[in-house]
């Protein structure tokens, strides 16, 4: 051994290398090695966590439910005439404008008469001509009977010898002619007169005049314009009988049309008057459906379109003050169901699950998913009313434990239940928070255990409706929890009993996080808020 060493160093020698340091490879080889501990040591942290969970929970109240169908549609005067010109010609005269009042057989424009005028004449004149035709067919006739009775009389007297029997057949049949010729003169008296009457009809119709009295919407026409009225007849006016009764059109989804009856009560909104709420009612539900292809696609094989079935409500609206115009767009809420002090939970609990949340995404995952989609978009979620669904509630030792509920109506974001063991008072898990993420201002208000009065069920509908708020509003007030309410997570419950902690005492990993998991909205909100206390800041500075 101690040859080979020998060798190794005289070869060195020979070769002019450098001498190896034994200290370096050991250096490397403690580098790697201590690298290998950092990388252990950061994932057994990211994945080798024993820390429990922390939940978001929500109380279970009672309060009233109001199931709606959504659905959009125009407003339209219930009578709606469009008055055109049956005549063809040159507009003259016009006489109203749009947003003018008329009344029944008001003149609302003129066409140009000279023509119908002369018309009118020359069969006046062809009238009296027919009846002068008469008159002289009269005489024609009188003289044909006198010839015929004069010989008549001669053919008597002279004992059947003169005249001949010829000339007495011809006499006769002058007569006849003369009858016949009266009769075509009278006809064409007839004629004549229906001729006259007909260029009168078009003289008059030459003014164009109100059928109803209403207000007039819309007026197509100018002075000096040509009207042809060939096959059909140019809308000149558009006037709405009545402006204080109104209807709405809207379209419902054929998913929730077995739900919508007549006699329903409906609330609608229009752009025009923002958080305004105008009422209404169903007066007619159209049996016949309005079948529309919405989308489509092809290939070298094969091709399919998708088609949107809706059917036609009309519902009626008193609109005495006259505020709503013809042609709004109006987003109608119509109420199919009224629950009165019934056990309520927010959909997000029945869609929670504890293996899915182990891999949420904080914030996010309480936040109330799309539940029970309006017209427009996707149908119903596949449960329905009166199936068994389960729910989580927080046991002594912070673990999820199941509850079996059987559910029933739904307004997109809250459930009724019907059956189980679930009981008012009770926290119900709506959603897993990110490792050290404390539930928002509502949920922690909400588990404060306030309960909604019965028959206000405005009071849940608007808890729940705050979770899509922005996390940096103000929390409201709490009020004492429920005895029988059970506890929360050790996290959840300190966040619940201290003030939510404010951006600048976070760490810039939290505060990122959780800026990270607000919505746009939430985003926006919390941004105008800081520019808010920005200002309020610079202006308390300068004074």
């Amino acid at each position: 051994m101690s040859n080979d060493v020998i060798n190794d160093q005289s070869l060195d020698d020979f070769l002019g290398a450098k001498p190896q340091k034994p200290w370096r490879k050991w250096a490397i080889r403690g580098g790697i090695g201590l690298g290998l501990i950092v990388l252990l040591l950061l994932l057994s942290r990211c994945f080798g966590s024993d820390d429990k969970p922390n939940y978001a929970t929500r109380v279970v109240r009672k309060g009233d439910l109001t199931v709606t169908v959504s659905a959009t549609g125009n407003l339209k005067p219930i009578n709606q005439v469009d008055v055109g010109s049956e005549q063809s010609g040159k507009i003259t005269q016009v006489f109203v404008d749009v947003n003018d009042r008329v009344t029944k057989g008001q003149r609302l424009a003129e066409l140009d008469t000279r023509r119908l005028s002369d018309a009118v004449e020359q069969n006046r004149a062809q009238l009296a001509s027919a009846q002068a035709g008469v008159a002289q067919a009269q005489a024609q006739v009188a003289l044909a009977k006198a010839t015929l009775d004069r010989q008549l009389s001669v053919y008597q007297l002279s004992g059947g010898r003169v005249p001949s029997k010829t000339e007495l057949d011809s006499a006769r049949a002058t007569h006849q002619q003369a009858i016949a010729s009266l009769r075509a003169a009278k006809a064409q008296v007839d004629v004549a007169r229906a001729q006259l009457s007909s260029a009168t009809t078009n003289l008059s119709i030459a003014q164009i005049v109100s059928p109803v009295t209403g207000v007039v919407l819309s007026r197509d026409i100018e002075p000096g314009q040509t009207v042809a009225a060939s096959f059909n007849a140019p809308v000149l006016f558009t006037i709405a009988e009545d402006l204080t009764q109104m209807e709405v059109e809207v379209s419902v989804d054929e998913a929730d049309v077995g739900q919508v009856k007549d006699g329903q009560s409906a609330t609608f909104a229009v752009d025009a008057f923002p958080g305004r709420t105008f009422p209404a009612r169903i007066t007619r539900v159209n049996v016949g459906s309005n079948a529309s292809t919405s989308s489509s696609s092809s290939t070298t094989t094969s091709s399919s379109s998708g088609t949107v079935v809706a059917y036609t409500a009309v519902l009626s609206v008193n609109n005495a003050d006259e505020t709503l115009r013809p042609g709004m767009t109006a987003s109608a809420d119509i109420v199919t169901q009224e629950l009165h002090d019934v056990l309520l939970v927010p959909n997000a609990a029945l869609r929670f699950k504890p293996s899915a949340g182990k891999s949420g995404s904080g914030i996010t995952s309480i936040l109330p998913g799309p539940g029970r989609m309006r017209r427009g978009n996707a149908r119903q979620v596949s449960f329905g009313a009166g199936s068994s669904q389960t729910v989580y509630v927080v046991d002594e030792e912070g673990n999820p434990k199941a509850v079996q509920v059987v559910i029933g109506a739904s307004d997109g974001n809250r459930t009724v239940v019907t059956g189980g063991d679930l009981k008012e008072g009770m926290r119900v898990i709506t959603g897993q928070l990110a490792a050290g993420q404390e539930a928002p201002p509502e949920d922690q208000s909400r588990d404060s255990g306030a309960k909604a009065k019965p028959g206000n069920g405005n009071v849940p509908k608007a808890a729940d409706n705050a979770t899509a708020a922005a996390p940096m509003s103000s929390a409201p007030k709490q009020a004492p929890a429920p005895a029988n309410a059970p506890a929360n997570t050790p996290t959840a419950g300190a966040a619940a009993a201290t003030e939510r902690p404010r951006m600048r005492d976070m760490t810039p990993e939290r505060r990122q996080a959780f800026i990270d998991s607000m919505t746009p909205e939430q985003r926006a909100e919390w941004r105008k808020r800081r520019e808010e206390r920005r200002a309020a800041a610079q202006s308390t500075g300068g004074e």
